[in-house]
């Protein structure tokens, strides 16, 4: 009689932290570790996961939103963490960086703003001008993201929206019990390089070799991260003079 399939593709949820934890002590020489040990792991797999927010975008932490417009106001603000801003049910949280953005009509028409830099920014002559927004700027702070828009949108726009994607934070590790907040592809990336953080402080002489194990599937990972899309090649014609 043959074997059968488990019939499920549940793992990487059903995989938590204190098994990510376990795996990662295991790979540096250590087993049953407890009390400050997991503390310890904890903290540096919260670390490790800032980290990964210098590896370049994450396609899975990418979302979307939507801002009303308000009458005169050219200055929308995100939150970087649930511990910073206000209370308001409204507020947007976990945001790290504005990939691209539209204006958006009552008839659910999106026009695409263009996103301009700083020193653009500061080279328009008069930032109050009214109407129908055209460019943004984005601002990156400690505690909050902010989008300001030109032009300001004025009594037309307001009631309108800007909608936008946006890049989120990865979420804390949280209580031992919980799953990550990460796909399963980069399970094995975050067991390896979980074990090379671990390795700094229980075994230097694994460190480099953890290192190299950690690089080569945190690179794979991020490969394998995004979108497919069609691609076309035109050649190009050349008529030289004859």
């Amino acid at each position: 009689m043959a074997n059968t399939t488990s019939g499920t593709t549940t793992f990487d949820k059903t995989f938590s932290i204190d098994e990510i934890i376990e795996e990662a002590y295991e790979r540096i020489g250590m087993q049953g570790v407890s009390g400050n040990q997991l503390r310890q792991a904890r903290r540096s797999l919260n670390i490790m996961f800032q980290e990964w927010g210098n590896r370049g975008l994450h396609y899975w932490e990418v979302a979307n939103n939507s801002i009303t417009l308000v009458d005169g106001q050219s200055v929308y603000t995100m939150y970087r963490s649930t511990s910073d801003g206000t209370s308001d049910a409204t507020a947007v949280y976990g945001v790290d960086d504005v990939l691209e953005a539209s204006y958006r009509n009552s008839s659910s028409v999106d026009t695409p703003l263009t996103k301009i830099n700083r020193s653009t920014y500061q080279a328009l002559s008069n930032k109050t001008s009214e109407g129908q927004p055209t460019q943004y700027f984005v601002q990156r702070f400690i505690d909050k993201v902010t989008i300001t828009l030109y032009l300001t949108p004025g009594t037309s726009e307001a009631g309108n929206f800007l909608n936008y994607y946006y890049v989120k934070r990865i979420q804390d590790v949280g209580d031992y019990t919980n799953a990550t907040d990460v796909p399963y592809r980069f399970v094995p990336c975050m067991a390896s390089g979980l074990a090379f953080y671990l390795s700094q402080k229980f075994n230097p002489q694994m460190t480099q070799q953890m290192k190299l194990l950690y690089e080569d599937e945190l690179q794979r990972a991020l490969q394998e991260d995004g979108s497919s899309s069609s691609s076309f090649i035109t050649p190009k014609t050349y008529y030289p003079n004859i």
